[in-house]
């Protein structure tokens, strides 16, 4: 069932914040049914800071070094995050791994993309990684997060084929291009109140989901 209001996005981004930019077009230009109203990161020089200031929206850096744990910057982040009062929290180009006493409290309205075709290439690299094990097709996906490292339950994915002559860089700027329209389409789902987690099963319009979702290069899920 769709909401009667827009939904509050919180975004983490530990770098340039190009998917970001992508969501904050997204809301504008009415395909998402959202509203970003806080960019949080764990890198003060962050570019996607300086994108939220510039959008008029609430940018709060915390830096990892000055908490004592992992958990404590976790609860100090958060905490933050809660001023915004978000009913998602995006991650989209966040660099550090959630722990298990923030990440279950956001069950099944928290996501992240990340640059490989899951459950393949968690972690870091995956450009690098997927040039060195010679595969012919890579990607990214948007997935729930869970407090295991880039294995919550896969929404959706786009394809990008290897070329033979690829270089990291050339491969990872084809697959940014369609991080951007996947991390919209996807977002628009669940703003939509289209997908949802049910015990740990991504279901589309109350269905669970036999396999990711594919965007197809009109930038719509086939």
């Amino acid at each position: 069932m769709a909401r009667s209001t827009a939904v509050r996005i919180a975004v983490l981004a530990s770098g340039q914040g190009s998917n970001l930019q992508a969501l904050l077009d997204g809301c504008a230009s009415g395909r998402i049914d959202g509203a970003v109203v806080g960019v949080f990161s764990d890198r003060p020089q962050a570019k996607a800071l300086a994108r939220a200031r510039g959008a008029g929206i609430v940018a709060t850096a915390l830096a990892p070094a000055a908490f004592a744990s992992r958990d404590a910057f976790d609860a100090a982040l958060f905490a933050r995050i809660a001023t915004v009062a978000p009913d998602i929290v995006v991650c989209a180009g966040y660099l550090r791994l959630l722990g298990s006493p923030v990440v279950d409290g956001w069950r099944g309205r928290m996501l992240n993309i990340h640059p490989s075709l899951l459950p393949a290439l968690k972690g870091l690299r995956t450009h690098v990684r997927a040039l060195a094990a010679g595969m012919s097709t890579h990607g990214a996906s948007v997935h729930f997060v869970t407090a295991d490292l880039d294995g919550g339950p896969v929404i959706a994915q786009a394809r990008v084929d290897v070329a033979p002559a690829d270089s990291v860089d050339a491969l990872a700027a084809r697959v940014l291009a369609r991080e951007h329209p996947l991390l919209v389409a996807t977002v628009a789902l669940v703003c939509a109140g289209r997908i949802t987690l049910r015990e740990e099963v991504v279901c589309l319009d109350g269905h669970p989901l036999r396999r990711p979702l594919q965007l197809a290069a009109n930038d719509a899920f086939a």
